[in-house]
């Protein structure tokens, strides 16, 4: 791994779950690891419900916007974590990926959204402890 770690968060089209975990592990970090979002489809914005879900955690993800994942992100990226998007996302070997199942936020209400946040917080500490054991910044 590089100095810095990089992180890259795909789902199909990186206006939910990717950008959650982006901002969160963007936040946690506190700015200790370069954190990259995309998809294998993007879509035209990111979810408003996601924003909003986010927002009341104090993390504004509301000037993301959805891109498309590339090979050059992947290669330049220390750990992958793909969300749903199966084998779109290439393979480089001495990465490491991880796919995190999560549910899709798209079409939920805040309420069903919500708990997705949750454990993409959860999932996105557990990583940021095996990044940076030692460097983790006050909560």
């Amino acid at each position: 791994m590089t100095t810095q770690p990089t992180v890259l968060f795909v789902c199909i089209h990186n206006a939910g779950r990717s950008q959650v975990a982006a901002g969160y592990l963007s936040s946690l970090s506190g700015g200790a690891i370069t954190v990259r979002s995309g998809g294998s489809e993007p879509g035209n914005q990111i979810n408003p419900i996601a924003v909003q879900a986010m927002a009341e955690e104090g993390i504004d993800i509301s000037h993301g916007v959805p891109q498309l994942m590339t090979a050059e992100q992947v290669r330049d990226s220390d750990v992958v974590i793909t969300m749903g998007c199966g084998d779109v996302c290439p393979i480089f070997p001495g990465k490491r990926y991880e796919d995190w199942g999560l549910t899709d936020p798209a079409g939920r209400s805040l309420d069903e959204v919500r708990p997705i946040r949750d454990e993409i917080r959860k999932r996105v500490e557990a990583l940021l402890g095996q990044l940076l054991p030692e460097d983790l910044p006050p909560q």
